[in-house]
């Protein structure tokens, strides 16, 4: 899981264009909207392209997809448990 949760951390801050964050700065359990990493709506449409492209998860429910991206550590127990690729 720990694996999973690193290449989370890296997917995001690729996909994201985050330069100014390393991988050792987002905890795992920090909120990743808001206060934690201050991500906003067009940052989840990012999010959701990610998980369909790199895990095979196809999120409709936009509820399902502010729950799943609380934190890191929410996202790799999703993508450990929905995941087809």
């Amino acid at each position: 899981m720990d694996a999973l949760k690193q290449e989370l951390k890296e997917n995001i801050i690729e996909q994201l264009n985050l330069e100014d964050v390393s991988v050792d700065e987002i905890g795992d359990n920090d909120p990743l909207f808001g206060d934690g990493l201050g991500l906003d709506s067009i940052d989840a449409l990012e999010l959701i392209v990610m998980l369909d492209k790199d895990y095979g998860i196809k999120l409709t429910d936009p509820k399902e997809g502010k729950a799943i991206f609380e934190s890191v550590e929410v996202m790799a127990n999703y993508i450990a448990a929905n995941r087809t690729k």
